[in-house]
């Protein structure tokens, strides 16, 4: 089912990059450089972002993070080339049913007219260029939570601090700089604990092992620790390298576990659903001390009804990335009953993170790239 899939995908993918390519041949004007830079463009557009993924592996490392940053860059740049190419065909075949304007005026900025395509590429530009800095900019989201139970402010004489990430997607296209970058803007909040949602490794563990990645998370400080479930890239990228790296990082990886930390609360983490042998939460909540706080990582936001029903007090989940860019957003909008935010359900505090990281091209549009910092039972 999964090769029919991809199958499928890879397809569609090429059939659309076709329809792309194609109508900027037919916008360009006549021009042996130009359309040799284009067919140059295509080829290599369209193959880095295979060849990353299918032999990346066997190729040095700055090779890779080439071609994986170059390859799914246009992937998204890509979708916006076609939604406006295919309401410019929409266009043009609604005047010709309709002719509410001469029809050379709508072809004669559409083929080969170097005015009109370097509009389009320009308005493609400049909205890639501000996702790729909203992309950089990492929003500080503030989330007091009270709940009926005490935690915290009996310990430290204060309410508990902790900072919550989801989907780093270390690799080819995260490198170690700007982890670093994160870390930094982690321990100016002074957290007491990390929660890590999933995700810490995109799609393979060797730009991280050679890259020394590992090092970098022992600058975290933080004194009750880091703690952290699998997410589908965990598994995408080799389960068993995954949590031998992240062994190395002194992260706690909570698969299908529970943590009573500094004897206070409790952090559960749930396998990932690629796991279809995963325990049910009810078997991991069973014999729990009630009176303590028990918090959630799950890396994907689904049956949120769970939560609810088995007791949890906190649950940080990532995984959808909201869409990471619209119109994607709106699928998942679609596919979960909360793709980003917060939501109550009972006594459960819920909170769906977007996302400190990103999978592939570096643009933010429409979504937002965060870390949330909650503060437990602040001002109760």
């Amino acid at each position: 089912m999964k090769s029919i899939m991809f199958i499928i995908i890879f397809f569609l993918y090429l059939l659309v990059n076709f329809y792309v390519f194609q109508r900027i041949w037919t916008a360009m004007p006549p021009c042996v450089v130009g359309r040799v830079a284009l067919v140059l463009f295509a080829v290599v557009a369209i193959s880095s972002f295979f060849i990353s993924f299918l032999i990346g592996d066997s190729l040095s490392v700055g090779l890779t993070s080439f071609l994986y940053k170059a390859g799914t860059a246009w992937f998204f740049i890509l979708i916006y080339f076609f939604m406006i190419m295919l309401v410019i065909d929409l266009f043009g075949l609604t005047n010709r049913l309709f002719h509410f304007m001469p029809s050379d005026a709508v072809t004669r900025y559409t083929r080969e007219n170097w005015a009109g395509l370097g509009f389009v590429v320009g308005f493609v530009a400049l909205l890639m260029l501000c996702g790729y800095l909203k992309y950089q900019w990492k929003v500080r989201v503030d989330l007091p939570v009270n709940i009926y139970k005490t935690v915290g402010d009996t310990i430290f004489h204060r309410p508990l601090r902790i900072v919550a990430i989801s989907d780093l997607h270390l690799g080819y296209g995260v490198g170690k700089g700007e982890l670093e970058k994160w870390i930094d803007l982690i321990n100016s909040e002074n957290p007491d604990i990390i929660l890590i949602a999933g995700d810490i490794i995109d799609s393979s563990v060797r730009p991280l092992n050679e890259g020394d990645f590992a090092e970098s998370f022992h600058k975290i400080k933080a004194p009750m620790g880091i703690y952290a479930c699998p997410g589908n890239h965990e598994y995408i990228s080799g389960l068993a390298g995954s949590l031998d790296f992240i062994g190395k990082t002194g992260i706690h990886m909570l698969r299908d576990s529970v943590a009573l930390v500094d004897s206070c609360f409790y952090v559960i983490g749930r396998d990932d659903r690629s796991n279809k042998g995963r325990r049910p939460l009810k078997d991991l909540v069973a014999g729990l001390d009630n009176s303590k706080p028990v918090i959630l990582l799950d890396h994907q936001p689904y049956n949120l009804e769970e939560t609810e029903a088995n007791g949890i007090d906190i649950q940080i989940s990532g995984h959808t990335h909201q869409g990471q860019m619209w119109p994607i957003s709106l699928i998942t909008k679609q596919l979960y009953e909360k793709d980003h935010g917060y939501i109550k359900k009972g006594n459960a505090n819920i909170y769906v993170s977007s996302g400190i990281g990103i999978w592939g091209g570096k643009f933010r549009i429409g979504t937002q790239s965060e870390y949330v910092v909650i503060d437990v039972n602040k001002g109760k």
